[in-house]
C-alpha cells in the first residue's frame, strides 16, 4: 500500500515535467546546454549583430559573478568572450518580471567590475561589452524586435556617451519586420518554436547549424540525465518552499487563536485543550507572542 503510494506521487510528478524533446529555446535548460558550444553562440550573436562575430575562445554557462561574500551574486546563462576581447553575455528571460531594466544595469555593473583588474588605474582598459536578453514578449511595448540602449545626452540626443557598453532587449514577438534583418525575425520565431519544421522552413544556414546543436542536446543520454536531476532539484526545493509556507501559515493562524482565547482570561491548560495542542507547544507560542 505504502509503496503503491509512493510510486502514485512519483508518477505525478513524472506527469509534470516537460520533456526535452519538447523544450524550445525559451527554456534556459536547453538555451545553456546549447549555447554553451561556442560555435552555435557565435551562430546567433551572427544573427542578432547582422555580421560575423569573430571566433569565440571563451564561451561558459551559469558563470556566476559576485564582487565579495555579502554581495548578492548573478548567474549568467552564457558570458563569451570574442579574439577583440569584447564581452557578450546572452540570458534567456521566459517569464515577465518588473525588474528586468534594473536587473540588466546590476548585470552590467558586476560585468564590468570583473573585467578590471584590481589596481588597474586605466579605465579605459574596460572591455566593450554587450548585455543581451531574449524575451518572448515585448517588455517596452512598441512591437520592436530590437531594443538597443545606449547612454545619449539628453540636452543633446545626438551625443551618446562612449563608454562601451551597451544592453540589447530581443523581443520574439516584434511587429516591425520592415526594419529588422529577415535572418533576425525568423531566429525571434525558432527561439519560441524550436521545431524541426521551423529550422527546415527557414532560409537561414546559420540557424539550421544552430537546430543541428538543439538535435543533439535533444538526444544526449547525458543530457537528459543532466535535465532530469535539474528538474527533480528545482522540484524539490519548491515543495521545500511551499511546505515552509504552510507551516508559517499554520503557526501564524494558531498564534492568533492564542491571542484571542489569551483575552478571554483562558489559562494555557485550556488553550491547550482547546486547540489540541500540548501545554508545552502553547507555552513556546507564548513566549514568541511577548518578544514581539
Amino acid at each position: 500500500m505504502i509503496y503503491d503510494k509512493i510510486k502514485e506521487n512519483h508518477m505525478n510528478k513524472r506527469q509534470q515535467l516537460i520533456p526535452l524533446n519538447n523544450l524550445n529555446l525559451t527554456d534556459r535548460f536547453l538555451f545553456e546546454e546549447v549555447m554553451e558550444d561556442p560555435l552555435t553562440h557565435r551562430e546567433a550573436l551572427s544573427i542578432i549583430f547582422g555580421r560575423e562575430i569573430p571566433l569565440l575562445d571563451q564561451n561558459e554557462a551559469e558563470k556566476e559573478l559576485r564582487i565579495s561574500p555579502e554581495a548578492r551574486s548573478i548567474r549568467m546563462d552564457v558570458f563569451s568572450m570574442d579574439v577583440e576581447k569584447t564581452v557578450y553575455n546572452t540570458e534567456m528571460q521566459k517569464q515577465r518580471r518588473a525588474d528586468l531594466s534594473k536587473r540588466s544595469r546590476y548585470y552590467q555593473s558586476l560585468v564590468d567590475i570583473s573585467l578590471l583588474e584590481p589596481g588597474v588605474p586605466d579605465y579605459s582598459a574596460l572591455n566593450e561589452s554587450y548585455i543581451i536578453m531574449i524575451t518572448p514578449f515585448d517588455l517596452f511595448g512598441f512591437g520592436k524586435y530590437r531594443y538597443t540602449f545606449r547612454p545619449v545626452c539628453v540636452e543633446e540626443p545626438k551625443c551618446v556617451l562612449e563608454d562601451g557598453a551597451t544592453r540589447i532587449f530581443l523581443n520574439t514577438r516584434g511587429k516591425n519586420e520592415d526594419e529588422v534583418p529577415a535572418e533576425l525575425v525568423q531566429f525571434l520565431y525558432y527561439v519560441e518554436h524550436t521545431t524541426d519544421e521551423a529550422a527546415e522552413q527557414t532560409g537561414s544556414e546559420r540557424i539550421k547549424r544552430i537546430h543541428d546543436r538543439v538535435r543533439k542536446v535533444r538526444n544526449s543520454e547525458e543530457v537528459g540525465v543532466k535535465y532530469m536531476q535539474a528538474w527533480e532539484e528545482k522540484y524539490y526545493e519548491k515543495e521545500e518552499a511551499r511546505k515552509e509556507g504552510l507551516e508559517q501559515g499554520a503557526k501564524k493562524q494558531l498564534i492568533e487563536l492564542i491571542k484571542k482565547k489569551l483575552e478571554k482570561g483562558k489559562s494555557v491548560e485550556e488553550i491547550a485543550d482547546a486547540l489540541e495542542e500540548s501545554t508545552d507547544k502553547i507555552e513556546e507560542l507564548i513566549k514568541e507572542m511577548e518578544l514581539e
